[in-house]
């Protein structure tokens, strides 16, 4: 199957053109150099520049690079923008065609995720196995996991969405290389645009903690408003918000308690691998 990158009009900015090996985004400039020990990275503060050299191939790009990569900009006093302009330049430095980097980087993580390599693959199988009937997933961010759960069973109706069109250009441009067919949605989780009890399940994988408490009682509620059965929330436990990857809030199980009391639903609240709120709706 051939992809090519999606028309200009809807072409996501990890599709824009650049020079091959070359990544230049705001303070972040992500250089590929064969010269360097294979598989290695290298990050660097220049006044307000981030200098970030590499030399990964194909085998390297998956979503366990967002371990290396978080602690070397946190290192360099850099963001969460500076951690995803590193994240999209090495995949974009280390293979020069845009939709063969992309096709790369999601074909291993979801290697890494189905196999239990992965730290988040625990996360996922959790998820996957309370999950019931159709599905629509809040914050979906890459989308690995509708990508999983659709490609687990083709007749299961997924619906992947995210605040960011970007993103879900992305998806919606690999998703057919890795054979899977997907719909996606760009919205806000605290506003959907879905009828109620349009899903049997709606899932908020890592979501909560990227949100104030106000905005995540409305995710909430909006997800218990189109759920027809179970909503599944999923949080990290942190002693301090990842500022890194955008976190803004920590939880512990009283947190995750009181915000299952504020919903006037039946749920439950368990620990695996961080914080579990399952609400049962219907």
């Amino acid at each position: 199957m051939t992809l090519t990158a999606p028309p200009a009009a809807r072409r996501p900015g990890s599709f824009a053109p650049t020079p091959p090996g070359v990544w230049d985004r705001g303070v972040v400039h992500v250089r590929r150099d064969r010269n360097r020990l294979t598989g290695s990275i290298v990050v660097q503060r220049n006044g307000d520049d981030i200098l970030v050299r590499h030399n990964l191939t194909g085998a390297d790009l998956s979503d366990s690079l967002v371990g290396r990569t978080t602690s070397a900009i946190a290192d360099t006093g850099g963001g969460r923008a500076e951690f995803e302009a590193t994240m999209v330049g090495l995949v974009r430095t280390t293979i020069d065609d845009p939709s063969d980097a992309w096709t790369a980087f999601y074909r291993n993580s979801m290697d890494e995720l189905c196999s239990g390599a992965a730290p988040f693959a625990p996360v996922h199988d959790r998820a996957i196995a309370t999950v019931v009937g159709s599905v629509l997933d809040l914050g979906s961010c890459f989308g690995f996991f509708p990508l999983r759960m659709a490609a687990a069973d083709p007749s299961r109706t997924v619906v992947a969405t995210d605040l960011h069109a970007d993103t879900m250009a992305l998806l919606d441009a690999v998703a057919p290389r890795l054979g899977v067919t997907i719909d996606t949605v760009a919205c806000d989780a605290a506003a959907l645009p879905f009828p109620d009890a349009s899903f049997d399940t709606v899932t908020a994988l890592h979501l909560l903690e990227h949100v104030d408490r106000a905005t995540g009682h409305r995710v909430l509620t909006e997800a218990c408003r189109v759920a027809r059965q179970r909503v599944i929330v999923a949080v990290p436990y942190e002693a301090e918000p990842a500022a890194c990857h955008g976190h803004v809030r920590t939880f512990d199980r009283s947190e995750l308690h009181c915000a299952g009391l504020e919903l006037g639903h039946e749920f439950l609240v368990t620990d695996h691998h961080g914080g579990w709120l399952t609400i049962d709706v219907g």
